[in-house]
């Protein structure tokens, strides 16, 4: 059997991720000589702990040494696996993932952005546009089209009008505002 496929591992893993209510971001396969390494990010709507991802981890471990075992799966003379989180360079490519950083900022082609409510059955989000003075414009986008949106790290307390903004539903802004364009 060949070394294993990023997809094919994706599939045996998914029923472990999915049973914890996780979701795989990425799946990496290094094959370095004789050993192979396999990194596997994972996130959900909380935030994986320590002890979670290692015991993915051992489930995992266990899952490919089975695989191996039963000649499924040929990772060479061994692996190295890490379970991990994928960290804020993750793009927000995914509903899943605008909803998971509401209120926190984002960097889209340049500029900055509140990341506001999003509407799960349009897949839309709220992109408050910060303002030094005055109230903060807002954007209806579709998740669609955002591109190359990641976290901004933040260390100073964000303006209270961004986070009220933030903490709304997704039709209490969208309704007060213009469809793509800033609202001030």
């Amino acid at each position: 059997m060949a070394f294993p496929k990023v997809e094919e591992l994706t599939d045996l893993i998914r029923p472990v991720t999915d049973a914890r209510g996780f979701d795989i971001e990425n799946v990496k396969t290094v094959k370095a000589g004789k050993k192979s390494q396999v990194v596997v990010a994972v996130s959900g709507d909380e935030a994986p702990t320590l002890d979670q991802l290692e015991e993915v981890s051992n489930e995992l471990s266990e899952l490919f040494d089975d695989a191996e075992e039963r000649g499924t799966v040929n990772f060479g003379a061994g692996y190295t696996l890490e379970v991990t989180t994928p960290g804020i360079d993750l793009p927000l490519t995914e509903l899943r993932h605008w909803r998971r950083n509401r209120g926190r900022l984002v960097k889209v082609g340049g500029e900055t952005f509140r990341v506001g409510p999003c509407d799960e059955a349009t897949e839309q989000v709220v992109l408050i546009v910060p303002v030094k003075k005055g109230e903060p414009g807002v954007r209806v986008v579709p998740i669609s089209d955002v591109s190359g949106a990641v976290v901004e790290i933040e260390f100073n307390t964000p303006p209270q009008t961004e986070i009220e903004l933030a903490e709304k539903s997704f039709g209490e802004v969208a309704e007060d505002s213009t469809t793509g364009k800033d609202d001030k």
